[in-house]
């Protein structure tokens, strides 16, 4: 479709897409996208708009304002917005974005996580694979192409991994790379003592400040997470080997047998003998 909006050039298109009641309860799924060349006067302000817009600047360079604040973006940069919220983006001169505005269950909820970790206002982590992906969803509607609506919502999902990864243009150093550090580190090391002082310090952030921002984004404290993975760790050894309990025990990061089955009664209800003659597999 062409679009008539005051100084967006005429070479400029979009598509509409209706979700079926399947897509709406499953998926995410586009409403519009389009590639539009703005001019330089162009000036948009809306809010109310029940969907996400992600735009990614091709050409050219805008300033976006959210929440008060404004923004300049230039080639290669995005803004992800939620349409509800008041916003605006003008022209600093001609720009050209693609862009695609979208929804799903769990569209907010990935909203959320993205903006409150990396801002609005993003560098895709890997440009070429991210505009790639977001032209393709453009292409499908653009060359009349069979819409598959698991196949959308897909290539969305792949968009919004991207910017779960991506940096944001003004912090590149947010706290959640070193929670990050820490989880893989908790992951590689959790058979070997490991200290809340100690995580903190490898991040070159306060304990408090650390556990705060752990609990916030993991879900529950350091000492909790380190005590569910090696419970993890251990459930498997139970149900996939012979291994003595004791031995289970050490090689899962306790420091003994009688406080392994503490433990593990305690999180799991069952002792790890009871859990071996389960047929279960974790």
């Amino acid at each position: 479709m062409r679009s008539y909006e005051r100084y967006v050039t005429s070479d400029s298109d979009y598509y509409t897409y209706t979700p079926s009641a399947t897509a709406q309860n499953m998926f995410f799924y586009p409403l519009l996208t389009g590639y539009f060349y703005y001019q330089k006067n162009y000036h948009l302000k809306r809010s109310n708009y029940n969907n996400f817009l992600i735009m990614l600047i091709t050409k050219g360079s805008c300033m976006v304002t959210l929440n008060g604040v404004n923004t300049n973006l230039s080639k290669g940069q995005l803004a992800f917005i939620d349409c509800e919220s008041l916003h605006e983006y003008r022209a600093l001169e001609d720009y050209e974005a693609l862009w695609l505005h979208f929804n799903g269950p769990l569209a907010r909820e990935y909203y959320k996580h993205i903006s409150s970790n990396s801002g609005n206002i993003l560098f895709p982590r890997n440009l070429q694979v991210f505009e790639h992906t977001l032209s393709k969803i453009y292409n499908i509607y653009k060359n009349s192409e069979p819409i598959k609506e698991a196949s959308m919502s897909k290539y969305i999902t792949q968009i919004l991994t991207e910017l779960l990864l991506s940096e944001n243009h003004m912090n590149a150093s947010h706290p959640s790379r070193s929670l990050e550090e820490s989880v893989t580190y908790i992951n590689e090391h959790f058979t070997e003592p490991i200290s809340l002082n100690f995580l903190a310090e490898k991040v070159a952030l306060s304990p408090f400040y650390f556990s705060r921002i752990f609990t916030k984004e993991i879900g529950m404290p350091p000492h909790q997470y380190i005590i569910a993975t090696r419970l993890n760790f251990a459930k498997f050894l139970l149900q996939t080997t012979d291994s003595p309990i004791k031995e289970i025990a050490f090689n899962s990061g306790f420091t003994s047998e009688s406080n392994f089955c503490f433990t593990f009664k305690k999180w799991e209800k069952v002792t790890p003998s009871q859990y071996r003659s389960t047929d279960s597999i974790v």
